[in-house]
């Protein structure tokens, strides 16, 4: 399984449903494209395990155009128990999940 830890900022998605999300760095989402490529999913999402602090869950990572990386969201319960804030910076390890 490949991994990736990264530091990014936790930010609210200003439409509605309340979605929190980072946006992977440049360089981590360049490693992924270039490692999937050959794979596609739906919408070019990727399946993920991700974890920050003692909090891992299962999800996927879905391309922006607008930062030309990923978004992985970052679900309310992960929130509540590693105790987030919109705009704090976050440490991610990141697995892709190619089971």
């Amino acid at each position: 399984m490949t991994a990736f830890e990264f530091e990014a900022e936790l930010w609210l998605y200003p439409g509605k449903g309340g979605w929190h999300f980072v946006t992977l760095p440049a360089e981590v989402a360049q490693q992924i494209k270039f490692l999937t490529e050959p794979k596609k999913r739906g919408w070019g999402s990727e399946a993920v395990i991700a974890r920050t602090g003692k909090t891992e869950w299962t999800t996927s990572i879905f391309p922006d155009k607008a930062s030309d990386s990923f978004l992985l969201p970052v679900k309310a319960e992960v929130r509540r128990r590693e105790k987030l804030a919109t705009g704090q910076a976050i440490r991610i390890a990141l697995m892709l999940d190619r089971a």
